[in-house]
């Protein structure tokens, strides 16, 4: 095997897995038992943004993408930040119900 189908075997394969892991934290999601839960869910939705523009980055070959990683992790801190203050003040507990 040469180095090139090499790299495109691994780019795939970590493809796959990142569509497996968004599969999984959707359902974590979808049937979480609280709030905390869907939160933590929703942080590893935007670490596997993240991948995946680095997954991007890699088979293209351009550093453009990587402007668009950087604004995806600086938002997916800032929401998971503003979910973890809601869940301390009690806005969205679902468990004290």
């Amino acid at each position: 095997m040469s180095a090139e189908s090499i790299h495109q075997v691994a780019v795939v394969l970590a493809a796959l897995l990142v569509l497996a892991a968004l599969v999984c934290a959707g359902v974590r999601i979808v049937r979480g038992p609280g709030g905390p839960d869907r939160v933590v869910a929703l942080d590893m939705l935007s670490l596997l943004g993240v991948a995946a523009t680095g997954i991007a980055v890699v088979a293209s070959g351009s550093a453009a993408f990587l402007d668009i990683a950087l604004g995806v992790a600086l938002v997916g801190f800032l929401t998971t930040v503003a979910f973890a203050g809601f869940i301390e003040r009690g806005s969205i507990n679902e468990e004290e119900r």
